[in-house]
Parts: structure tokens; sequence; C-alpha cells
């Protein structure tokens, strides 16, 4: 089993890209999980879970537990080690100094060196108030730990590759506003499953956000945008961040193709695609009637529905019966809010 540390205000959709890198992901605690496997160097491309790690076990929000906890384990390793200990919502009232002083002596007493700045091990512990909520998929049966809150103890095995800041859209080649932050498309990209071997399709691609980030995690990407300025834009962004030797963290990146095109008769075979993600045009935003934008974005997912087995759909108003008239099934529906004014609907389908 492996312990997985969420990011972000929203744990169901955190959960949700995370299956994208594990298997079994269950929500044990305020941004923690469990999962029965992961995959590390898909771990390294999330954006929602800055950690996985092999887990000891859980118990009760308290020192006391965890020290138990650990004092009561087989331990398989050793060398050098570093204990790091979070109040993950800073919720319990843990004491997390305390808390890594007397896991570190317990570790100690069976013959580990402390190194804080290099270790061999690095042991986590990780204390947060229980979760319950029964409509998240992604919440385990057995539930709380007690009712003090959960304490998760595991051994890090991967961690993100926190390099987001290094693509903000003002920041980009080519820019306009209301382009996504690359931490949400990198998630949406995810949640498609991007990935070495995957082809992803953005069929309103934009200025190509979403595009990188599927293609910094392996995937090959093809984008179609009505208007030539975007494309030539897309083609810029996608240039820089995918053709560009080295500094590349998590894999060697995906191929990249953009066209111009329209979203509702792509240039595409059926099933041509493994994945289609697209940010609807927002209707505040637009310059296109309401009638007009109804039948594109409806299009759009007719013909998604026609090259891919499954799409993410990121918009400002839930789009799901014009998802389930095209033919898709809804596995998820998230509500992530932005600011007083904007809240972004993201449906992912099947």
């Amino acid at each position: 089993m492996y312990l997985l540390e969420l990011g972000g205000e929203d744990d169901a959709f955190a959960a949700c890209e995370a299956a994208s890198a594990a298997t079994g992901v269950e929500r044990i605690g305020d941004g923690l999980a469990v999962a029965h496997s992961v995959l590390p160097e898909r771990v390294r491309g999330l954006a929602y879970t800055h950690r996985a790690s092999e887990l000891v076990g859980r118990t009760d929000a308290t020192v006391d537990s965890a020290v138990a906890l650990l004092e009561a384990a087989p331990i398989d390793r050793q060398g050098t080690v570093a204990v790091r200990s979070r109040d993950v919502r800073g919720d319990t009232g843990v004491s997390t100094s305390d808390a890594e002083r007397a896991l570190g002596q317990v570790l100690v007493d069976r013959g580990f060196a402390v190194d804080l700045d290099d270790p061999d091990h690095e042991l986590r512990a990780l204390f947060a108030p229980t979760v319950d909520d029964e409509d998240d998929p992604h919440v385990g049966s057995d539930g709380a730990a007690g009712e003090a809150g959960v304490c998760a103890v595991g051994w890090l095995t991967a961690e993100s590759a926190r390099d987001f800041g290094d693509r903000k859209p003002t920041d980009k080649p080519f820019f306009q506003p209301g382009s996504m932050d690359p931490l949400l498309a990198r998630a949406v990209a995810n949640v498609a499953g991007a990935a070495a071997g995957r082809r992803v399709l953005d069929p309103m691609c934009g200025t190509g956000g979403v595009l990188v980030e599927a293609g910094l995690v392996g995937a090959d990407v093809v984008g179609v945008d009505a208007q030539s300025k975007m494309v030539r834009g897309a083609t810029e962004n996608l240039g820089h961040f995918l053709d560009g030797e080295g500094n590349h963290p998590i894999t060697d990146p995906g191929d990249w193709h953009v066209c111009r095109g329209d979203a509702t008769r792509l240039p595409l075979v059926d099933d041509a695609v493994d994945a289609v993600v697209f940010d609807a045009p927002y209707g505040r935003q637009s310059k296109i009637e309401t009638h007009a934008l109804d039948d594109l974005v409806a299009g759009a997912l007719t013909e998604s529905r026609r090259v891919a087995g499954r799409a993410v759909v990121v918009a400002d108003r839930d789009w799901t019966g014009a998802a389930r008239r095209a033919g898709w099934t809804v596995e998820h529906a998230f509500e992530r809010r932005v600011h007083r004014s904007l809240t972004r609907y993201v449906l992912v389908l099947d």
C-alpha cells in the first residue's frame, strides 16, 4: 500500500487525477489518500499529488499513536534517515516537531543514523482530520482511524516535479487572456490519460496550454483551432516547451501537431486518438452568441465521441446534458471555484 499527499483544495478532484498514476485510490483524511500501487514515474507528473510513500500504517492522529505504530512495524532498510511530519491542513493540533523527535528516536534506537540534509530514506508522518463523503468513490469504506483524526506513516517513494511556475501563461512565448494555468492543465491532461504511447487531442486548443502539459508527460498531442492566430500561437508554445533538448524532469516529450480546423467537423478518422480534452469558450467572455455556443460545444462533444473513447471538458457551465446527448457517460463531475464570479466545471466522460 502507498500513502498519497494531495494538494489543492479539492481532494475529490486530486484523487481522480491521482488514479492516473495509482490503483485503488481511497481518501482517508483531508489531503490524504492511500493506493494499492503507484507508478513512481507517473507520480512525478501529477499536479495535485505532491508525494507518494510506501505505507507503514495508519492510526489515530496523536504522537503516541504514531510512535506505537512505528515501534510495531517491521523495517527492512538501513542507512541514514530523516523524519518529516506535517499537520496537513493545520486542523489536528498535533506538534509536528514533537512527532519528528519521537519518531526519529524510535529509528535511532533501531540502528538508523539521522541525516537531515541528504538521508538515504525519508519517513513521513502525516496528521489530518478524517474524511467522510459517501458520494465520493475515492473515500474508503473503512473511513476514520479515530475521532481525533488519522495519522499515516510512510517511506517516501516519489515526488511530483513542481516546475509549473516555469510555464505561467503570461511567461509563455504566446499569451492570450483567459489561458488555463499549467497546474489545472496538467491535471485534466492526466485525468484524460496522457502518457507515453497515448495520443491526446484538444479541438479548441487556443494557446496550447493543455497540449503542452500532456506532451510534457510523454503523450503525442494534436491541436485544432478555428483561428489562424491561435494555431500560430500554439505552434510557438509547443515548439518552445516540447522541442528543446534537456530540462524535461519527467520524461521525453511526445510528438505534436497543430492545424486549423472546426471542432464540430474534425479532420480525423474515427478513433484517431485516445482522449480529447478541451476548455469550452466561456459565455461571459466569448464573442459567440449563446445559441451558436450551444451548437459549438454540442458539435464538439459529438465529434469527440467519434474520434476518442474518453474526454475531459472544462467550462464555465455544466454541459452534462449535451455530453449525454452526444453519447457520453459522465464518469465524474467537479465544480472548482476560481473566484466569486467564476466556477469551472470539469466533466470526465467515457
